[in-house]
Parts: structure tokens; C-alpha cells; sequence
């Protein structure tokens, strides 16, 4: 019996998931999957189980990927916070990277998160998917709220403002963010809208 040929999962992955945030779930062929990978299709299937199984390991790869990220970029002293976090929403609107091991992507549409892709397409009728997908936004939200209760306590942010409900406004301004920059909204509105959106941050009241 012939032996299956080995491949890089990761990169499959990767490569997977790039061809999901360009397309869509609906959009995406096994065929589709098969020239964006290099693996052919009976070794999808024999790795993953078909698109659908591709698409789930891809997701957990990418939740991996995005637990690391936000909350690297965003830890650290609380003397900082503030501009972490100005300097986060800057980087943010202007779309979740590709792994590093798969081309760019060719525009805005692109690099939309691939959570909130998904979430949005098939998540209402599949219940791993919403699940997924809710695990991404919650580990981001928690990243940011964490940066907020930093800054607060440093003074930089209302010590009365909640801290949770801040991050899931700039969450909503982030994801949102994807749709515009997808429908054509260059990269100067982008950035418009996250310095409006850091601007809104509840500074201390004066004594």
C-alpha cells in the first residue's frame, strides 16, 4: 500500500484559512481548498474530513493565533496602557494579519477576521462554528479590557467607567471596522474612525 504523502499542516491550514476569508464558506470549493493548499482532494478528506472539518481545525488554529496576539500586544505597565491601546485600535481597524507562511492578502476584504466571517455566514445554524467563534471575540474583548483597567489605573481612563463595556465598544468598532474596510473605506477613513473611537474613551473627571 502506497503511503500518504506528508504535508505541513500548519501551512494547510494557513492556507485553508486564507482561501476562507477570501471566499467564504459558501464559496469555498474542496477543489477551491485543494489549489490554495497543494493537497489533493482524497487527502483532505483523509486529514480532515472534508471542507467542513478543514474549516474547524483552521478556526482553532486561528483562535491560537489570535489568543497570542491582542494580549501581547496590549500587556505591559500600567504607565503604558493608554497608548497600548491607542496604538492597538490604530493597528486593529486595519484588519486581522494572514499567517506568515501564506501570501498577503490582495485587499481589505481579505484580512477580515475570520471569526466574525464565519460567525456571520454559518454560525447561526452551526453550533461549533458559534462556538469558535464566540471563544475569538472573548479573548480579544478580554485583552482590551484588561489594557482599560490598566490605564485606569494609572488615571488615564474614567476610574468609574466599566472596563467590559469599553472593550466591547471597541470591539464593535474594530469588527465593524472590517466591513467597511471590505466594502472599499480606504485605510484614511479606517484610521478615522479608530482615533473617533479612542477619543470616546472616558478621560477622569477634574477636581
Amino acid at each position: 500500500m502506497a503511503r500518504p504523502r506528508s504535508f505541513d499542516r500548519d501551512h494547510v491550514l494557513h492556507a485553508a484559512e486564507r482561501q476562507f476569508r477570501t471566499s467564504g464558506y459558501n464559496g469555498t470549493s474542496v477543489d477551491d481548498i485543494s489549489a490554495a493548499t497543494g493537497l489533493g482532494r482524497g487527502s483532505l478528506y483523509a486529514a480532515f474530513d472534508g471542507k467542513h472539518g478543514v474549516l474547524l481545525e483552521a478556526m482553532a488554529g486561528y483562535f491560537a493565533r489570535l489568543a497570542q496576539g491582542p494580549r501581547k500586544m496590549l500587556d505591559g505597565p500600567d504607565e503604558g496602557a493608554l497608548e497600548r491601546l491607542h496604538q492597538y485600535l490604530l493597528r486593529a481597524v486595519h484588519g486581522v494579519p494572514l499567517a506568515a507562511d501564506v501570501p498577503p492578502a490582495s485587499d481589505r476584504a481579505g484580512t477580515a477576521c475570520f471569526a466574525a466571517k464565519m460567525a456571520l455566514e454559518i454560525g447561526a445554524s452551526d453550533a461549533e462554528v458559534k462556538r469558535l467563534a464566540n471563544e475569538c471575540f472573548s479573548v480579544v474583548r478580554a485583552a482590551v479590557a484588561d489594557c482599560v483597567r490598566a490605564a485606569q489605573r494609572n488615571g488615564d481612563i474614567d476610574p468609574d467607567a466599566d472596563p467590559d463595556d469599553l472593550a466591547y465598544l471597541l470591539l464593535t468598532v474594530i469588527r465593524g471596522s472590517d466591513v467597511l474596510g471590505a466594502y472599499g473605506h480606504g485605510p484614511d477613513r479606517l484610521t478615522s474612525i479608530a482615533e473617533s473611537a479612542f477619543a470616546l474613551l472616558p478621560r477622569p473627571r477634574q477636581t
